[in-house]
Formats: C-alpha cells, structure tokens, sequence
C-alpha cells in the first residue's frame, strides 16, 4: 500500500513540474523569448544572483539554446529534435 501510495505521489509531482515546464515554454513562446535564458541570451550564474560573491568571477557565456540571441525562434532551431 505504501509502495502506491509513493508511486502515486512520484507521478503527480512528475505531472505538475512537466505541465510547469509547458506553461513556461508557451509563455515564452509567446513572448519570443528563448525558455533557458528568459531572453537574455545568457545563463544567470552564481556570481550573477549573488553579488556578495565577487571574488568568484565567472565570464558570462552565450546560452546554450538560443546560441546568445535570446530569441525563441533560434531556440526551436536548436531544439527541434525535441518536438
């Protein structure tokens, strides 16, 4: 019974983070912005969000979906082996 219960409960966190990942990929679509780097044409890093950790520089570098454009058409490009 517990068994099922876990499985039960691996399949609906599993569902609502996918059904999350859409949302976020149509509203970037929507927008004409690449889903990996919210249009900015590069990842935020550590150093980025905090920037108490100066010290630790890290050069900024193209995202890799878009290829640093930041745009969704480029993203699709780069990714249409998944759709």
């Amino acid at each position: 019974m517990f068994e099922v219960m876990v499985v039960g409960l691996f399949d609906a966190i599993t569902n609502w983070q996918a059904q999350r990942e859409e949302k976020h990929r149509a509203d970037m679509e929507a927008r004409g912005k690449c889903p990996e780097c919210n249009g900015r044409g590069f990842p935020m890093t550590y150093s980025a969000v905090y920037p108490a950790m100066g010290s630790v520089y890290t050069a900024p570098f193209d995202c890799h979906g878009c290829n640093g454009s930041g745009l969704y058409s480029d993203w699709v490009e780069t990714n249409q082996e998944h759709f």
